[in-house]
């Protein structure tokens, strides 16, 4: 926990020196085009910096020295164990600059200071350590084949692999794709949102400072549609692994199945039920909805923007979720008293502000909020927002907001609660509330989630996987089961005379 108050961090934002060029081979360097995109603070609306916009040109030539990396082996013939003390040695770069890195990611995307020292940069360091520790333990297979032959099952990497990753997490989600790709030895180019491509840009440098040769790891900021679309149609990257929007998965996929069938790994949106029987916890349980939704502005994809409650307790939960929902108020992310900061740009902003209409038009009843707040700062803000008296079929209930909206929908009994969480295209996570363990394993087994919570959310580490069913997408992030994603497995087939 750093000690720096709101002055000293407001202090630091006004001196701090802001890298905004793409990261390529090793060094920054301009787009070859010389353009330039500004990225905006979204407390303020003021301009950060004017960031390098990258394009397909740009992207030809990472592409370029990431393959001569790979194929050189300068990293993947690299021992496991050396490779591990590169990642090891680059999260405690990220350690030490932890403070320049979370104020990075609070001007870039709005989010508390507290959240990005105390949560974001750990997360990127330990997620890093933790690949990089493991990649050592991992042991290859013989099969079980008949006298005189032997049966080789060994792992190699995919080769080039771009990363595109999304608005709301950059520095943590960041570290999710680029860990276990470097890790089992691929060359990585990160494409990191156009909006907040800040941190990303910032840790390579650390990285090449760890002892990551060069060309192995390259950062190209640049709009989403032209250069995304170009780097998952390139016929010379081979896997793909994105976090975003449900609609911008399929297209990838689609681009996949253009170009060279690339493995292509996506974590993609959710609507994440959350299931309070009558017997929970109604206390903690409270506490915990609000801040399901109301974390990071709800701009998180397993945001538990589905509160689904027993019916028999549902007026008495929602007075204590909605006095639960006062201390979420929106405030300067600069001070570290704050716990939820604006939304990250004016579209998003009014993305929220339209649901809030649409909410009111389909029948619900706004319990709570529904208004932009501190709009003297320049922000933004967007206050917590509830609807109850809210079915299941409402477009509030059923498309992702990504803001701190929540609905509120009741449930008569087990079997009704784990309809409604499945009615959904969506199956990213969710969480179910009951001090009756019976109860709540059996809906959690049932609810068809890559994540479910028993009496807690946002629960889990760098050792479980994270991802999810249905159209939140395919592969994993986090623990030794993202390794999968960046591997190809071979079969060395040995006959004996």
């Amino acid at each position: 926990m750093t000690e720096l108050t709101f002055a000293d961090w407001q202090a630091r934002a006004s001196e701090i020196e802001i890298e905004g060029r793409a990261f390529i081979n090793g060094q920054y360097t301009d787009a070859l085009s010389g353009e330039t995109r500004p990225t905006y603070n979204p407390a303020t609306g003021e301009k950060l910096v004017d960031v390098a916009s990258c394009g397909p040109e740009d992207a030809d030539l990472a592409v370029k020295y990431a393959r001569d990396a790979f194929e050189s082996g300068v990293w993947a013939d690299m021992a496991p164990s050396e490779r591990k003390m590169v990642l090891v040695r680059w999260a405690e770069l990220i350690e030490l600059y932890a403070e320049e890195l979370a104020l990075l990611e609070t001007l870039d995307v709005g989010k508390p200071i507290s959240d990005t020292f105390n949560i974001d940069a750990p997360s990127a360091a330990r997620t890093i350590r933790w690949s990089g520790e493991a990649i050592d333990k991992v042991y290859e297979q013989i099969a079980p084949t008949p006298a005189g032959t032997m049966g080789l099952i060994t792992r190699l990497p995919l080769g080039v692999v771009a990363a595109i990753v999304p608005w709301n997490f950059p520095l943590s989600t960041t570290a999710w794709k680029i860990a276990p790709s470097l890790a089992t030895g691929n060359s990585v180019i990160v494409k990191p949102a156009s909006n907040t491509p800040l941190t990303a840009i910032r840790i390579a440098e650390l990285a090449s400072e760890a002892g990551l040769p060069d060309g192995v790891l390259q950062i190209l900021p640049g709009p989403g549609g032209s250069l995304g679309q170009h780097l998952s149609t390139h016929m010379d990257i081979d896997g793909l692994t994105f976090t975003g929007s449900t609609p911008v998965g399929k297209m990838l996929m689609e681009y996949s199945g253009q170009s060279n069938l690339k493995r292509t790994f996506l974590e993609l949106g959710g609507k994440s039920p959350n299931i309070v029987f009558a017997d929970a916890d109604l206390d903690k349980a409270a506490n915990m909805a609000a801040m399901a939704v109301f974390f990071n502005g709800g701009q998180t994809c397993t945001a538990g923007t589905r509160l689904i409650v027993q019916d028999s307790v549902h007026d008495e939960f929602m007075a204590k979720v909605i006095e639960c929902a006062k201390g979420w108020a929106p405030g300067n992310p600069l001070d570290p008293e704050t716990v939820m900061g604006p939304m990250v740009d004016q579209g998003q902003y009014n993305t929220v502000a339209e649901y809030v209409e649409v909410g009111l038009g389909e029948g619900a009843e706004l319990a709570y909020g529904g208004k932009r707040v501190l709009s003297d700062e320049g922000g933004y803000y967007h206050e917590p927002t509830i609807f109850t008296g809210v079915n299941n079929q409402m477009r509030i209930a059923q498309e992702e907001i990504f803001g701190p909206v929540m609905s509120v929908i009741k449930f008569s009994d087990a079997q009704e609660a784990v309809e409604i969480a499945n009615d959904s295209i969506f199956g990213l996570a969710g969480a179910v509330w009951s001090r009756d363990i019976n109860t709540a394993i059996k809906v959690a087994e049932k609810v068809r989630v890559g994540t479910m919570g028993v009496n807690n959310y946002f629960g889990g580490d760098i050792t479980v996987p994270f991802g999810g069913f249905k159209q939140s997408g395919n592969g994993r992030d986090k623990s030794i089961h993202a390794f999968d994603d960046y591997t190809e497995l071979k079969t060395t087939w040995i006959e004996f005379e």
